[in-house]
């Protein structure tokens, strides 16, 4: 028999929503089956005794209920689109049955209008979403629909995140056990020396990833900042006043703002022929303010919960609402520090250098971006005015899209950058200070130069994987040939044996 759609895909069809990127695409056929096709989308088939029992919008929105995966932002648009009277008469269909209530539950808080019933909603509570599908937060009773609330966010903001086998695996290390066993590889002084030198390096790293050079001055500025990070009270943490303060150490104080910003903004390259490529259009201003406190509720509403998924989608739900004119990426990966330190992941004092490891693979954090900004882009519409200003023309249309994001793949991406930046990049920046210190001391056996000519042999031999290059020669006059061949090799003895 042929397939006939199901659930999320059919309501797609049904009210003709072409720009809803789905994860999960259901069919009713007579051979189950389940695949992933090339964009990443999982296509299943359930057999016969899986179909609706009716073809109304409402049996298709049970069945994505529970068999597709949940988008917030879709199920908003297709709510909208089904009468009142028809949810109220869904409901009272079954007014105790489990998925009624979700429905009931979803419309409230979704489409911000009550439901008047004329039938009492009874039964046990249970949680709203399955711990085995998604990540949640902590539960808040709501008693009208007798459901536990363990969404991550509210209505201002929610993110959802979709469990996985490949997720667990990434948050079942353990993070505290793996720095415990740097500090014992290698000694005090060594390892307060690389903490030095990775501030320093997560500082630089954050202004390139936006390809910028930072000043002197603006390297100090962001140090600070860094020292700060898990200092601050929880509640306070994404307080406007408390973010403006950070916005102005990282930002020249001419253009510093004093709040939240109150126009539109945007993300895009300009190209030789004064034309643009927009890239990434952010919340419209008039948003804003609901969105941030959105944000700040999803933090305390995940308060105890993985502190890498607290992170991710705290930093990441920062830096797509955008509330700066500038300043607004390095302010998010501020946050991620931030957020580690003060859930005590990462001790306070340490930085895991996670922006250097993002620049160095800097394709990867590139995509994880546009799988925000690249379907935003197809639904948003927008002109230029005469000023050249971004004016969006369907706010109402695409509001759903900043307040219910899907971070599955930011929660992951940011659990593999934590993992990989320990094992690599800081594993290989404490081996590279003790291997330093090593072939120091043997430079020294070998000739008693001063400290600044030592370094540059260092230096150049490094450069050149342990040979020194002919046109640094005459900058060691006062060397032998053969203090220069055994400095090479102990310097290959050290870095490469």
């Amino acid at each position: 028999m042929a397939l006939r759609p199901a659930g999320s895909i059919w309501l797609k069809e049904h009210f003709q929503l072409p720009d809803s990127g789905l994860t999960h695409n259901s069919f009713i056929g007579s051979n189950p089956s389940v695949k992933m096709v090339e964009n990443g989308t999982v296509e299943q088939v359930y057999g016969l005794k899986y179909a609706p029992s009716a073809n109304h919008p409402l049996n298709h929105v049970e069945f994505a209920l529970k068999y597709d995966d949940l988008s917030l932002d879709f199920l908003q648009k297709v709510l909208k689109r089904i009468p009142e009277a028809d949810i109220i008469a869904y409901i009272e269909q079954t007014p105790s049955g489990k998925y009624a209530r979700i429905i009931g539950f979803f419309y409230e808080f979704l489409i911000n209008k009550i439901l008047v019933l004329n039938k009492t909603i009874r039964g046990n509570y249970f949680d709203l979403l399955e711990k085995s599908r998604y990540l949640t937060g902590n539960v808040i009773k709501n008693t009208k629909w007798r459901i536990n609330d363990n969404l991550p966010g509210t209505a201002s903001f929610c993110p959802v995140i979709r469990n996985s086998r490949l997720l667990e695996n990434l948050l079942s290390q353990d993070i505290p056990s793996r720095i415990e066993q740097l500090k014992n590889d290698f000694s005090p002084e060594v390892f307060r020396r690389a903490t030095q030198y990775l501030y320093n390096k997560e500082t630089r790293s954050s202004y390139e990833i936006e390809h910028l050079q930072p000043s002197s001055v603006r390297v100090e500025r962001f140090l600070k900042i860094l020292g700060t990070a898990g200092l601050e009270d929880p509640d306070k943490m994404l307080d406007e006043d408390r973010l403006v303060k950070l916005q102005l150490a990282i930002v020249d104080a001419r253009f510093a703002p004093s709040g939240y910003r109150n126009f539109q903004n945007y993300i895009g390259q300009s190209l030789p022929n004064d034309q643009e490529i927009v890239h990434y259009i952010s919340p419209p201003p008039v948003f804003i303010s609901s969105l941030m406190a959105g944000l700040k509720e999803t933090a305390r509403k995940t308060t105890g919960i993985y502190s890498v998924i607290r992170a991710a989608i705290i930093s990441f739900g920062f830096v797509y609402i955008h509330p700066f004119e500038d300043g607004n990426g390095r302010l998010h990966r501020f946050l991620i520090h931030d957020l580690l330190a003060m859930d005590g992941l990462v001790p306070r004092g340490l930085i895991i250098p996670v922006s250097a490891h993002m620049l160095s693979h800097i394709d990867d954090y590139d995509q994880l971006l546009e799988k925000i900004s690249k379907p935003l882009m197809q639904r948003v519409k927008y002109d230029k005015n005469a000023e050249g200003e971004i004016v969006v023309r369907n706010p109402a249309e695409i509001i759903g899209y900043y307040r219910y994001p899907d971070l599955t793949e930011h929660c992951i991406y940011l659990a593999r950058v934590l993992s990989d930046t320990i094992s690599d990049d800081m594993s290989e920046e404490l081996r590279f200070i003790q291997h330093y210190d090593e072939v120091k001391k043997a430079i020294q056996t070998i000739a008693d130069m001063p400290d600044k000519e030592i370094d540059h042999m260092i230096m150049f031999l490094h450069q050149n994987k342990g040979t020194l290059p002919k046109r640094r020669r005459d900058y060691f006059s006062r060397l032998t040939d053969a203090e220069i061949d055994r400095m090479q090799l102990a310097f290959r003895t050290v870095f490469y044996s």
